[in-house]
């Protein structure tokens, strides 16, 4: 591990947890593209499953969520 590496990391520890998430994801994604492969986040798992169930908002949901944004 080269010396610049080495230093962030020490910084990383003080950062928020919602940080350190991001670098952490950011990492992952530069090991998939080394590697060829892609290992899911628990968080990405969850939202797959999710899919799958087909937990989606229903239109009358999503036409509320956009009038009260003042889009629709």
């Amino acid at each position: 591990m080269n010396s610049a590496v080495k230093d962030i990391l020490k910084k990383v520890a003080g950062w928020p947890e919602e940080d350190q998430q991001e670098l952490a994801e950011l990492a992952r994604e530069i090991e998939a593209r080394r590697a060829g492969v892609y290992v899911l986040s628990e968080t990405e798992r969850a939202a797959i499953a999710e899919a799958r169930r087909g937990a989606f908002a229903s239109d009358d949901e999503a036409a509320a969520f956009w009038k009260r944004h003042g889009i629709a």
